[in-house]
């Protein structure tokens, strides 16, 4: 068995991290990969794994040191020797030997960096997942290719899914597949090993720098002082569950362990009062404060949070007939709890009015020649989202979010509109970007797109991200009005319904007009019923009158 030194891998960029947790003690059997402690950087905490299988024998850092690529953190012992003579294993079995020169002999053959491996002309690099744009735990639904495919820049290497979304990941080189380090079904988040991969290398650095960063790090090893040796202290438990608020701006210190925890829970972490280093927030704390929570929904106490809420005893449903039991989709799960959260905590007015679109109706069916030469199709949409554009411009108090924590009204200078797409897997809102900038056949054309991806499942995360304002329509179905709930952290989405021909009194008679139902639903808080009155009377006189948006 042999020991060598745990040093710090790649950390992707980070100049200095901060230890921020201590997974495992001295004595404890690990398996390669295994975490054994969390750092953070300014923008992640990343957990560094073991290098190999074996045994934990010392543990040189604690909470709160700094450290950086190749510095020693600990030391252990391999359960098994990848190579060496039969002298050398003798020598380690019977007397460790301290030198550093030793030490650095046997990493060097047991226990090579796998990113750095040379072969002739070439290198074996770790690809790694890259930024999945805040999604995390993504499961591995198709694996693209084999071990020995040969593979471009940019070429798709697995495909993962997101509660929302269908992701391909490319492969960051050109080269070929080595050992391929997942399977369909594991999970994987920002920074997880994905495949091995050789790529063909002019010069023969590659490994002259590993070498040396061996013998900087045993150099480094030598040098630790002796009061970072001995074990590791637990993390502090919590000190209570009582609730203290932050101070406005207060930002919360959890890794993404805890915040997944927090997710899974209900719990709003910015209400969690941590316990760890610098007031972390440790899974202990969220286990405490949802206990505490749910004490005081039994004494009567109500959550401002909504998560107090006693939950809905189901009958036994089978007494009554026979049934059958699903799992929810992802997509589901994840559309029922927004929905939930949105309208537990926004105060929902819903305002009705009807638009006049008959001139705009005969303007767009005139249309259709010019759209088949353009292949493209020329819906209502575009022209909704056009009014709705103008009118977050015309009554910008639309057009913000609230930030409770701090107190703060947050004005948006752009105008980028969500259209709800129902899809065989769920509801889909897809965004389109700076509406109040393009032409109706720019944003036929973009709609149309964006729909098409949506019911693909091929839409990407940021294609779902940074919307103002949602359109919903149930126009195509039917229905004559509906309360759509508000997409939170927006503050209004307008329903639309199915437009139909209605008596009009122009003043002398009545007139058949096609009329379209819109529902405004907001947050009370943000918009008052006067301006909500306001924004639908401008979004009629926008649409009863399509030249007004050209003005």
């Amino acid at each position: 068995m042999s020991e060598q030194e745990i040093k710090v891998p790649d950390l992707g960029g980070a100049d200095e991290v901060e230890i921020i947790e201590i997974i495992v003690s001295e004595g404890d059997s690990v398996e390669e990969e295994d975490p054994i402690l969390t750092v953070e950087s300014d923008k992640a905490s990343v957990e560094l794994p073991a290098p190999a299988a074996g045994k934990i024998t010392k543990i040189t850092v604690k909470v709160g040191d700094k450290v950086k690529e190749g510095d020693v953190i600990g030391m252990l012992a391999a359960s098994g020797d990848a190579g060496g003579s039969d002298d050398d294993g003798s020598d380690k079995s019977d007397e460790p030997e301290p030198k550093a020169e030793s030490k650095t002999e046997a990493k060097s053959e047991d226990s090579k960096p796998a990113p750095r491996k040379k072969s002739g002309g070439s290198r074996t690099e770790v690809v790694k997942v890259p930024s999945l744009d805040g999604f995390e735990d993504v499961p591995v639904i198709e694996i693209n290719v084999a071990e020995g495919d040969t593979v471009g820049e940019e070429d798709p290497l697995v495909t993962v899914e997101s509660d929302k979304a269908t992701m391909e990941i490319p492969s960051p080189y050109a080269g070929k597949i080595g050992k391929i380090l997942v399977k369909e079904g594991d999970k994987l988040s920002e920074g997880s090993d994905l495949l091995e991969m050789t790529i063909e290398d002019d010069g023969g650095e590659v490994e002259d720098s590993a070498d040396s960063g061996d013998s900087a790090q045993a150099d480094s090893q030598e040098s630790q002082p002796e009061q970072k040796q001995g074990k590791q202290e637990s993390v502090p438990q919590p000190q209570g569950s009582t609730y203290e608020p932050p101070s406005p701006g207060t930002k919360v210190h959890a890794g993404p362990a805890v915040r997944k925890l927090a997710r899974e829970l209900g719990a709003d972490l910015t209400r969690v009062k941590g316990s760890g280093p610098k007031g972390r927030i440790v899974k202990d704390d969220v286990h405490a404060y949802v206990k505490s929570q749910l004490q005081q929904a039994q004494q009567g106490s109500g959550v401002a949070t909504g998560s107090g809420i006693p939950g809905v005893k189901l009958p036994d449903f089978s007494q009554f007939g026979e049934i059958e039991r699903e799992g929810m989709s992802r997509m589901m799960a994840a559309t029922a709890t927004n929905m939930q959260r949105s309208w537990l905590n926004v105060p929902h007015v819903t305002q009705f009015d009807d638009a006049d679109i008959t001139e705009m109706e005969d303007f767009r069916k005139a249309q259709k020649a010019a759209g088949e030469k353009r292949g493209v199709k020329m819906t209502p949409l575009p022209f909704l989202l056009k009014a709705c554009a103008a009118a977050l411009a015309e009554l910008p108090q639309f057009n913000v979010s609230l930030d409770m924590e701090r107190k703060e009204v947050v004005r948006k200078k752009y105008i980028h509109i969500g259209i709800a797409v129902d899809t065989p897997h769920g509801l889909m809102v897809p965004v389109i970007r700076d509406v109040d900038q393009k032409g109706l056949w720019e944003l036929a054309a973009e709609s149309a797109e964006l729909a098409q991806k949506a019911r693909d499942k091929q839409l990407k995360p940021a294609e779902m991200q940074g919307a103002c304002f949602t359109i919903t329509s149930l126009g195509g179905i039917g229905g004559t009005a509906f309360t759509p709930i508000v997409n939170t952290p927006e503050v209004a989405i307008l329903g639309v319904s199915k437009a139909s021909m209605k008596p009009v009194w122009d003043g002398k008679e009545f007139q058949p007009r096609l009329m379209l139902p819109l529902s405004l639903s907001y947050d009370h808080r943000a918009v008052n019923g006067a301006d909500a009155a306001r924004f639908t009377n401008l979004l009629t006189q926008l649409l009863g009158d399509i030249r007004t948006l050209l003005l």
